[in-house]
């Protein structure tokens, strides 16, 4: 079981998010015997630049259209994330809540890897179509806040809704959210923090399960 951990915290250690996440992947290791774990700590990395050659390919590739010899080196940068991405059988995403919503690098990683033509395609009618099939992912977030459905700031929870609907665009719409919150509330953080843990380590053990494939209706 290949797993890409997709990191978007840049605190390392300090993290909230993260010693959740170690402890959901210490959880699927012990029922996962051939766990592999694939790390992109976005905040340590350089990403392909959306400009220039590439954005240029991108329009390109939305009409439908090949790809010009003069980008296609720069263009590679991009097939090989998207490889990256593809060669998973699985996918945590590691990232705090930033301003009700995602990090600035998950949302250029995101950027990178939805493409027409590799994560997706539109049809004859000009409807986009997924590619990604028989997938799971695991959200591991933490909240300064506590933005609960039956709370009075889960209205400003755009954090979830993105993610639920960029990766159910592409075709990953077994997603679990992990929440670790409020964290910024020093006298409910290790109720928080407990509390996510131990839905980390329940969820593991299913995560861990070969997916099951409905037969098309």
């Amino acid at each position: 079981m290949k797993v890409l951990h997709v990191i978007a915290s840049p605190r390392s250690d300090k993290s909230n998010t993260l010693q959740v996440s170690q402890q959901f992947l210490d959880e699927l290791g012990r029922h996962a015997p051939d766990l592999e774990v694939e790390v992109v700590d976005l905040f340590n990395r350089d990403l392909p630049a959306l400009a220039g050659n590439n954005i240029e390919t991108k329009y390109t590739l939305n009409q439908g259209q090949p790809i010009g010899r003069e980008h296609v080196e720069s263009w590679r940068q991009i097939e090989q994330l998207i490889a990256r991405f593809l060669a998973a059988d699985a996918y945590l995403i590691s990232t705090p809540m930033w301003n009700l919503s995602i990090p600035y690098t998950l949302k250029y990683y995101i950027d990178c890897i939805v493409q027409p033509g590799y994560l997706f395609r539109f049809n004859d009618l000009g409807y986009p179509e997924p590619l990604v099939h028989g997938k799971r992912m695991v959200c591991v977030t933490a909240r300064g806040s506590d933005y609960s459905p039956a709370g009075p700031l889960h209205a400003l929870d755009f954090q979830e809704p993105y993610l639920r609907s960029i990766f159910g665009f592409v075709g990953i719409t077994d997603i679990d959210f992990i929440y670790a919150q409020p964290t910024d509330v020093s006298a409910l953080r290790e109720s928080a923090m407990t509390t996510a843990i131990s839905r980390a380590q329940h969820l593991a053990p299913a995560f861990a399960a070969p997916p099951v494939h409905l037969p098309h209706q």
